[in-house]
């Protein structure tokens, strides 16, 4: 077999740099990383608009920075941990964001000594001057105003509020068994990679003719720049590609010379339909990807399987089944099993018997066959500085006619004469294996598959049970699913380790900064609760599951725990404040006390909690609005932190207060029975009083 001419094009895709994705980690980081700097200044500007006016102002920030400088170290350190399941993560996955992991990790780790170490001294040195009260914002006062009747309410119905948070909770399980899953979204590298696969055997003026007339099609669309098609391959190991299978790249314009409405969904719909020929099984990709794809795993769509055995025909008679039944499946665009058995061999099986009543060895035949049909070099010419190797064989029309070879092709005899090959060996053409695919010690053949308008996931879930219930594998063959499906399982089976032991990290953290087990599961229970808004964003967007939202949810777990350590500290200083006026006025505590406690923590330090929380939604939604290479990645980590962050949002300034005053208060007396309004509890007044 000779090499058939290859037809090369010089291509550069697009494709994501390393440092979008560490300029990424730190979109993602930065409103985390300034968390303690508003926390830590709020709180100064509370003890110093509380403060004596004979106190020292050192004095003053210093016990403001003691008092939530501890907690605000251990709530940051607790967002570094929560990226340790990233590290983990190997192959395109690790690849892609290590980088992301290092910047934001090492981020957080610098913003988390630099709140207790730098901020404190430039609280020092810049925070001066008269502090204007709280209450006198306009802000402030709409943000109390807002939400003091809220927290009012909340705790005179704290059971039915827990109540109505859990239903939100299980609700969230309907939109997030509609969402798909998928190893990566798919990236927009600003072009196509068109791989049509024919039938064995095709002619090389065939397969010019058809790619010619395939790139013809594709030019027709008005959003292509050009197309470039090979056939054939090169004598290379790293181009295996048969005759039947071409590569066309497609160079895309860009997006605003595109026909209104049309996608790059859309856009690959329409030439896949346009590019509909007997015999001809397309598959569609990207450029980068798919070489990605097929040095990892030997397939280059989505999604393929892999038949093992020991007989290349009964594998052949297998694959060619699963081919039948995939095409039935929903989301099938093309599936396409190798046919493996289709090149035509000429046999020649010496006959040992007929070769010893000759007085012929095995070696002797090969030798005649050898140089007969294979050419042996025996002598060279030289033209001037060159030189060139004359080799002797048969004739064409003696080497195309087994008949022939059989007949004319003569072996010397030891004692002189000659023989007919055929006397002394069998001489046929056979059918066999064009080529022989090996893995792990086994035969394989592969089959590839394409979808269109499905998840990966429930594609193959779907496959799966169709090929098990149809197709019956001999003894001792068996079939393995590969592609990007193959990415998929091993992230998901090493996050499904990681991540709990990332869990239980988070929780020793919080015992160690709280001391106490109510409000460390108070904290835990903001995580379950942050998944709800980023469910229900993804559900929305159309979003299916990847590895790049279990990122994005990764990052929410530290984000949302932080928040809830934050207004546990505030809860906390304000009940240890009404502890020491209980003890000053010589009383017990009641849970009237409880929830005056409740509202001064929660009402009096709305602002820093929405400080937090817009700092966070400022640094996420720019990644949520880009555009580009990459863009597609970003998004996916972006959308679950932002819909986590208004559910943790709400979660924090709703549920925890009401959890709070259930765990603290169920063994306090009840005073009165005033039932709470906005009149009996005034923040304003709280003001004065602590004045």
């Amino acid at each position: 077999m000779f090499p058939v001419p290859k037809l090369r094009c010089k291509h550069e895709a697009s494709r994501i740099q390393p440092g979008s994705i560490c300029l990424g980690g730190i979109a993602i980081a930065i409103g985390a990383m300034i968390d303690a700097a508003i926390v830590m200044i709020e709180n100064a500007h509370k003890h110093l608009e509380r403060a004596s006016p004979d106190k020292p102002r050192i004095q003053v920030l210093i016990e403001a920075a003691s008092e939530v400088g501890p907690a605000l170290f251990f709530s940051l350190l607790i967002i570094t941990v929560s990226f340790l399941p990233i590290f983990t993560l190997e192959s395109q996955e690790g690849r892609l964001f290590g980088p992301l992991a290092f910047t934001k990790t090492f981020s957080m780790a610098a913003a988390a000594l630099l709140s207790v170490t730098l901020v404190p001294a430039l609280m020092v040195i810049f925070v001066r001057g008269r502090i204007i009260p709280e209450h006198k914002n306009p802000i402030n006062r709409l943000l109390i105003g807002v939400y003091r009747p809220i927290i009012a309410r909340v705790l005179n119905a704290k059971t039915f509020t827990i109540l109505l948070a859990i239903a939100a909770l299980a609700v969230t399980v309907w939109p997030a068994r509609q969402l798909g899953s998928e190893f990566m979204p798919d990236l927009d590298e600003g072009t196509l990679m068109y791989m049509p696969t024919t039938l064995p055997g095709i002619s090389v003026t065939k397969a010019a003719e058809l790619m010619q007339m395939q790139d013809r099609i594709i030019k027709s669309f008005p959003e292509v720049e050009s197309v470039f098609g090979k056939a054939g391959r090169a004598q290379t190991a790293t181009d295996p590609a048969p005759t039947e299978m071409f590569e066309t790249i497609i160079n895309l314009k860009p997006k605003s010379e595109w026909r209104p409405g049309v996608t790059s969904e859309s856009l690959k719909t329409e030439m896949d339909a346009a590019l509909q020929f007997p015999g001809v099984s397309n598959a569609w990709t990207m450029p980068i990807r798919a070489r990605i794809d097929m040095l990892s795993t030997g397939i280059r769509t989505p999604v393929g399987v892999k038949v093992y055995g020991t007989d290349l025909a009964e594998m052949e008679k297998v694959a060619r089944q699963i081919e039948a039944v995939l095409r039935t499946v929903p989301g099938t665009s093309s599936a396409y099993a190798e046919r493996v058995i289709g090149g035509y061999y000429l046999d020649i099986t010496p006959d040992r018997a007929a070769l010893g009543r000759y007085g012929l060895s095995v070696g002797a035949v090969q030798d005649v066959i050898s140089m007969a049909l294979g050419a042996k070099v025996i002598t060279s010419t030289v033209e001037g500085r060159e030189r060139y190797g004359v080799a002797i064989r048969y004739p064409r029309a003696l080497r195309s006619d087994p008949n022939a070879i059989a007949r004319d092709v003569q072996v010397a005899l030891p004692g002189g004469g000659f023989v007919p090959l055929g006397e002394v060996a069998k001489v046929e053409l056979t059918r066999g294996a064009t080529s022989i695919r090996t893995e792990n010690g086994q035969l394989a053949v592969y089959i590839f598959v394409d979808i269109a308008g499905r998840d990966l996931g429930g594609y193959v879930e779907a496959a799966q049970a169709a090929v098990g219930s149809e197709v019956k594998l001999p003894p001792g063959y068996s079939v393995a699913w590969s592609g990007q499906f193959e990415y998929l399982q091993r992230a998901e089976a090493r996050l499904k380790i990681v991540v709990p032991v990332t869990l239980a990290l988070i929780f020793l953290l919080l015992y160690l900064n709280f001391r106490a087990l109510s409000e460390t599961l108070i904290v835990m229970l903001s995580l379950p609760f942050a998944l709800v808004g980023g469910i229900w964003l993804m559900w929305w967007l159309g979003f299916n599951m990847s590895v790049a939202v279990a990122v994005g949810f990764i990052a929410l777990s530290g984000v949302a725990a932080e928040t809830g350590v934050i207004m546990l500290i505030y809860l906390d200083h304000a009940w240890l404040e009404a502890k020491a006026r209980a003890a000053a006025e010589k009383r017990g505590l009641t849970q009237d006390d409880l929830h005056a406690a409740i509202m001064v923590g929660a009402v009096e330090r709305v602002r820093p909690k929405m400080m937090t929380v817009v700092a966070i939604m400022a640094g996420l939604l720019p990644i949520l609005w880009s555009t580009g290479t990459g863009s597609e990645v970003m998004q996916r980590i972006a959308v679950p932190m932002i819909g986590g962050m208004i559910s943790s949002a709400a979660l924090t300034l709703i549920v925890i207060p009401a959890v709070y005053g259930i765990v603290k208060g169920w063994r306090l007396p009840v005073m009165t029975a005033v039932k709470l309004t906005d009149e009996n509890i005034n923040v304003p007044r709280l003001y004065a009083a602590a004045e």
